[in-house]
């Protein structure tokens, strides 16, 4: 496989109303940004993911567009952006900015002069459909709950949005869209953006038709995927996006791919055809996030993680490349959901790091996660500020849930836990803002914070440094191949990685209890010891581990 610097690069997502707050308004932004590239710096991120800052009604925190080509003063200026694009640049790092093509904003001027009326030049560029039987055209659910339709009164008619109401969805079978799209995203990698991050690509292309669903409320069940997710067709939109923008640029992409399994990859990553390259560059699959959003109450289940995450890296070995991640903006903090943060915070954490960071793929971590920042805790329902959050809560309602029982179940499943301000230190707002934040802090922010874990060795935020220090100096782990061990064990995720002869086993309880490893194919030597979660004793030669609970071991050790 040919070399691309995006393999070798450590991606940092940056949601920016919860990053840094420059003006004292309570919400983060770009001259915020700007003042902590010090800090991104030190970590050792190489490319900086940024969540949208395009102009917007703020109905979904900005993934609901009115501007593609503005940035919302809410976090700023075009100036303070380029500024920001030209001091990473500087430091030798990268901008790759999220990208939000299945829909739009109702306030755009695209969607302003579609809503004109029937006969708009531009009423195609949605998609807008007579209702049946005096309601909806179809049976389809938003995935932010309630009907995918909405009426519009002047015209008589009901657009899609599969989103919030106000994110009308794009009509990508009209070659007007696409092109439109396009010469926007061409219009931002000629200003020297590093490349994109594409929101909800799996959802582009809906069914002929707009049939119904058969399960209307199953988007996790096959036969719905028929309809608004991963509809044959698909790919050939992202082959224009690829022919007409990606390829002509050095750049990253990475489509965020719900409904894509591992033996669906290739297509879309694998460089092993006639181009050499693939339509895109990753994917942010969501097969093991099902796992724990299946069964959000459950303990971790570490075989069928082990299988999930071998199964991708099985599929693209040689042919294609994982983007690897635990956390984002959408999902509650990895240590509350598979870790143990009131016994075990800094263990937990940092056993998850080693378990995913260090297999062949791009790791990506989610601002915040660096601190093994926890689920935060909400008094009351009122405190949920995240759409999709608030008509779930009005659904539960409406089924009759008790407010105690709802508020409950939202501590454990709300997008809110990851979009508290970061904890910059023990201070007033925990120096994220001088006025009241958006969103609450997370109540532990004295003790989880940057300042307090910089001055600390032994601290989740000195261990992904370390683990990003390791990585980068050691191309075994970056380009060598994955062996998994252990297959069948409940309790610890092992591997190794193999590369021109230097092997390296990566060893991680991912449990509360102590775990016995023994692998008769290699030794491990006390001096191959290069990097751990828990003070470890000088030892020679060693055909066990007892670990302890959330222990993490990485070993050199030697020929293949």
């Amino acid at each position: 496989m040919q070399k691309r610097w995006w393999r070798e690069a450590v991606v940092y997502q940056l949601y920016p109303r919860s990053f840094m707050d420059a003006d004292g308004d309570g919400i983060g932004d770009i001259p915020g940004i700007l003042q902590r590239l010090d800090y991104l710096q030190w970590l050792g991120v190489t490319v900086i993911w940024l969540c949208p800052v395009y102009r917007s009604p703020d109905d979904d925190n900005g993934y609901d567009i009115s501007d593609y080509r503005d940035i919302d003063p809410m976090y700023g200026s075009m100036a303070d952006f380029d500024r920001l694009l030209a001091e990473l640049h500087r430091r030798g790092m990268r901008l790759v900015l999220d990208l939000v093509l299945n829909h739009s904003s109702d306030q755009h001027p695209w969607f302003l002069e579609s809503r004109a009326g029937r006969n708009s030049p531009r009423r195609d560029w949605y998609i807008w459909r007579d209702g049946r039987d005096g309601g909806p055209p179809n049976n389809w659910e938003s995935i932010f709950k309630g009907p995918a339709w909405q009426y519009d009164e002047a015209s008589g008619q009901y657009y899609l949005h599969l989103f919030t109401a106000r994110q009308p969805d794009l009509n990508w079978d009209n070659p007007a869209v696409r092109e439109a799209l396009c010469e926007m995203a061409r219009w931002w990698l000629d200003k020297g953006v590093d490349g994109f991050r594409l929101d909800a690509v799996t959802h582009f292309k809906k069914a002929p038709g707009l049939p119904d669903a058969p399960n209307p409320l199953g988007l996790a069940c096959a036969p719905a995927y028929g309809q608004h997710m991963c509809v044959p067709g698909l790919l050939d939109y992202i082959d224009q996006l690829d022919r007409d923008v990606f390829h002509r640029y050095d750049i990253m992409t990475v489509g965020e791919a719900n409904g894509v399994s591992a033996s669906d990859a290739p297509p879309w990553v694998g460089e092993d055809n006639a181009a050499g390259r693939g339509r895109l560059d990753m994917l942010i699959h969501f097969e093991h996030w099902n796992l724990w959003s299946s069964q959000p109450r459950a303990a971790l289940d570490v075989r069928a993680l082990k299988t999930i995450l071998s199964r991708w890296q099985k599929a693209l070995a040689g042919r294609g490349w994982n983007a690897l991640y635990l956390e984002n903006h959408d999902l509650p903090r990895v240590v509350s959901r598979w870790g143990d943060p009131e016994r075990y915070r800094n263990e937990s954490a940092t056993a998850l790091a080693a378990m995913y960071f260090l297999m062949q793929g791009t790791p990506y971590l989610y601002q915040g996660q660096e601190l093994g920042m926890a689920n935060t805790r909400f008094a009351s329902l009122a405190d949920f500020q995240d759409r999709y959050a608030q008509n779930r809560i009005a659904q539960m309602r409406a089924d009759g849930m008790d407010d105690a029982d709802i508020l409950a179940e939202m501590a454990i499943t709300a997008r809110d836990n990851s979009r508290t301000p970061m904890p910059w230190d023990d201070g007033p707002n925990a120096g994220f803002t001088t006025g009241t934040p958006w969103l609450p802090l997370n109540p532990d922010y004295p003790e989880w914070n940057v300042a307090r874990e910089q001055a600390d060795p032994r601290s989740v935020l000195n261990f992904y440094r370390e683990m990003i220090a390791l990585r980068a100096a050691e191309p075994a782990l970056i380009h060598g191949r994955y062996r998994p061990l252990l297959k069948t064990h409940r309790q610890i995720y092992a591997y190794l990685r193999v590369h021109e002869g230097v092997r390296f086993a990566v060893i991680c309880n991912l449990s509360p209890s102590p775990a016995h490893y023994r692998h008769r194919g290699f030794a491990l030597h006390g001096d191959g010891l290069l990097l751990a979660n828990y003070p470890v004793e000088a030892h020679g030669e060693l055909r066990a581990l007892r670990l302890r609970p959330f222990e993490a071991r990485v070993y050199r050790i030697g020929g293949d």
